[in-house]
């Protein structure tokens, strides 16, 4: 649990598959998002995704929850490598925090507990990645203490 600047506590745990609709709202809750995720929707994608990653000893869907309502997630996938001699990484996903609660350090007490467990879990090392878009994320994410050291690339396998 952590506390921030609000009176409420703010508690974490990992997703249930009963979280999802609220998983999928928080997605969509974006300016990138909204045009690329299904809200409400029945499509069995989510559900066999959701699936997919709560079977997965190396993924880690985060939510945090404020007065027993989720309003943030993260997805947390754990890669174990050669390089730098053998070490874990922790890389931090799909971060969301609900659109009317930001900016109240829930954001970034989400983040820290997504470190927390991946210290715990070994990780020498936490990564991510950050649409060119969001240039107050990357300023959320240079605060906490992130740098800007990698340039990222992707291939986009369903246009190929």
């Amino acid at each position: 649990m952590t506390e921030n600047t609000s009176k409420y506590v703010l508690t974490f745990r990992q997703a249930r598959a009963d979280d999802l609709p609220r998983l999928l709202e928080l997605l969509a809750d974006d300016t990138l998002g909204k045009n690329r995720e299904g809200v409400g929707s029945e499509d069995p994608v989510y559900r066999a995704a959701f699936d997919r990653i709560a079977s997965d000893a190396n993924q880690y869907l985060l939510v945090a929850e404020l007065q027993q309502e989720v309003i943030g997630m993260l997805q947390l996938t754990f890669i174990p490598g050669l390089s730098r001699r053998g070490a874990t990484r922790a890389l931090i996903e799909a971060v969301r925090i609900a659109s009317a609660l930001r900016g109240n350090g829930y954001g970034s007490d989400l983040i820290r507990e997504a470190i927390r467990i991946a210290q715990e879990r070994g990780c020498s090392l936490v990564q991510l990645t950050s649409d060119r878009q969001r240039q107050q994320a990357h300023r959320f994410y240079t605060a906490l203490g992130f740098t800007d050291s990698h340039i990222g690339f992707k291939l986009n396998l369903t246009q190929h």
